[in-house]
């Protein structure tokens, strides 16, 4: 289980790497004018979309094994509930970066580098609620 465990916070860790990088390089390319630093930085955001979901894919799969494969123990925690509807909700953030990454490539990015500011904070409030739901088990 600890290597199970270790492995999760480790993907988990690279997975958030990527989900604060991502919407960093969106607010960059909201930013720029001239047609090659914008494909750039396209190729970038591409690069790093395509390594960091099995990142999130590896750090999703090893957290549900840790839950069904040792969560006996776990069945009434409401913790794990609340972090596991955490998890689904950054699955959506993933995913939409990846619409976002899609549009900044055609060309249709319609938001400005403001929006993507504040888009850039939402993994860090999840990744703070996420550590304390683990760490406490509140419920």
């Amino acid at each position: 289980m600890l290597v199970v465990k270790a492995l999760h916070i480790t993907f988990v860790v690279s997975w958030f790497a990527g989900l604060f990088y991502l919407p960093r390089l969106f607010v960059n390319h909201a930013m720029v004018e001239d047609a090659a630093t914008r494909e750039r930085l396209a190729l970038m955001e591409h690069k790093l979309y395509r390594f960091m979901t099995p990142l999130g894919i590896l750090a999703v799969v090893l957290g549900f094994w840790l839950w069904f494969g040792f969560g006996d123990r776990f069945g009434n925690a409401g913790w794990l509930h609340a972090k596991t509807l955490l998890v689904v909700f950054l699955i959506a953030y993933h995913l939409y970066c990846g619409r976002l990454m899609r549009d900044f490539a055609a060309g249709r990015n319609t938001r400005s580098h403001v929006w993507f500011r504040v888009f850039n904070e939402i993994p860090v409030l999840v990744l703070f609620a996420v550590v304390f739901l683990a760490v406490l088990k509140p419920f």
